[in-house]
C-alpha cells in the first residue's frame, strides 16, 4: 500500500467468527489471506481484518482516514457491529426453538456488517440465481473495470466499488464485460434510475421510513423482494427484514415444515416467531443450511 495505514483494535470481542462473518454471503469483497486475516476495499479504502480467537481481539488495519482517530474507531465499531449484544440475541432466538438453537450452534459467530447501500444494492442484484464464488468474481470484475484503483496488497491490485455516476454512464454492452449476463441490462437501467438524484435517497435509507425506502427499492430495475430485503437488512439496519433465497426457503420448508412455495407464509412466520430479530435469524438459518447440506453431501460421498 502507498497510503498510510493505521490500526484499530477491539478487545474482548466475543460471539464473532471471522470465516462465518466474511464468508456467509452477506458481503462479497472480503478475501481470506494465508494468515487467516481478510482483506477488502470498504468505502473506497483498503482494509485488512484479523480476529485472534485466543484473545477475543479483532484488529483492523486500514487507510481509512477521517478527521480524527475517534471517528476512525467509530466507523469500524459500527461496521462490525461491535457494541451489539449478540449473546442476548442468540439466547432470545433459541429460547423454546430447537431448530434455531441448532442453527446458532453452527452459525453463531456471524455478525451483520454495516455495508454501504449502493454497493449492497448492486451486489445483491448480481447475486440473483448465482453462487457465491461467481458473485465474487463478477463483482471484482466490475470494480476493476469501472472503479478507482486503491493500491496493491500481496501482489494484487485493489479497486474501489464503482460510483453510481460511473455506472450510469455505461451501456449494457459495456457492463457485460463483467460476465453478469442478463443482469447487465438491469444494472445499466438501475444505475440511471438511482443517479437521478445522485443516489441521495438511497443513502438516507437507514433513517428513512422503512416502507418508503422499501417501496423505492422495488421500483428499481431488476429489484424484487429478496434483493430489497437484503439491502434493507445489510445496509440500512432494518433487522426485522427476512430475505428469502433458495437456502432460507429450504430451511423454512425442511426445518419448520412450511410449504416451499409459500413465501408470504414464511415472512408471516418470521414476523411472528422472530420479530425484530428476524434478520439475525435469517443469517443463522442461511449459513446452517449450507453447512448442513455440505455435510450431507460429504456423507453421501463417503458412503
Amino acid at each position: 500500500m502507498t497510503r498510510e495505514v493505521t490500526e484499530v483494535r477491539f478487545c474482548g470481542l466475543r460471539d464473532f467468527d471471522a470465516r462465518q462473518t466474511f464468508e456467509c454471503g452477506q458481503s462479497f469483497r472480503w478475501t481470506r489471506e494465508a494468515n487467516g486475516s481478510y482483506t477488502a476495499v470498504v468505502q473506497g479504502c483498503f482494509a485488512n481484518a484479523f480476529y485472534n480467537n485466543e484473545e477475543d481481539t479483532l484488529t483492523v488495519w486500514s487507510d481509512y482516514m477521517p478527521k480524527s482517530e475517534a471517528l476512525r474507531e467509530k466507523f469500524w465499531r459500527d461496521y462490525f457491529d461491535i457494541d451489539r449484544d449478540y449473546a442476548h440475541i442468540k439466547r432470545t432466538l433459541a429460547d423454546g426453538d430447537p431448530v434455531m438453537e441448532e442453527a446458532i450452534f453452527h452459525a453463531g459467530g456471524i455478525r451483520i456488517l454495516h455495508q454501504e447501500p449502493w454497493e449492497t444494492l448492486v451486489s445483491f442484484l448480481i447475486s440473483q440465481n448465482n453462487n457465491i464464488p461467481r458473485i465474487r468474481g463478477c463483482i471484482e470484475a466490475l470494480c476493476e473495470a469501472f472503479g478507482d484503483e486503491v493500491g496493491t496488497f500481496s501482489g494484487r491490485k485493489l479497486y474501489a466499488f464503482p460510483t453510481v455516476a460511473s455506472l450510469a454512464r455505461r451501456r449494457e454492452e459495456e457492463i457485460d464485460v463483467c460476465k453478469i449476463g442478463y443482469r447487465a441490462r438491469y444494472l445499466a437501467e438501475l444505475s440511471r434510475q438511482v443517479n437521478i438524484d445522485g443516489g441521495a435517497f438511497l443513502a438516507t435509507g437507514e433513517t428513512a421510513d422503512t416502507d418508503k425506502i422499501a417501496d423505492y427499492l422495488l421500483t428499481l430495475s431488476g429489484v424484487g423482494p429478496k434483493v430489497a430485503h437484503c439491502v434493507l437488512l445489510f445496509a440500512m439496519r432494518k433487522f426485522e427484514r427476512f430475505p428469502i433465497d433458495v437456502w432460507v426457503r429450504r430451511a423454512m420448508h425442511q426445518l419448520y415444515g412450511l410449504y416451499e412455495e409459500d413465501e408470504d407464509g414464511m415472512h408471516a412466520f418470521a414476523r411472528e416467531r422472530f420479530g425484530d430479530l428476524a434478520g439475525f435469524a435469517q443469517m443463522y438459518l442461511f449459513h446452517y443450511m449450507r453447512v448442513r447440506e455440505a455435510f450431507t453431501a460429504h456423507e453421501n460421498v463417503i458412503e
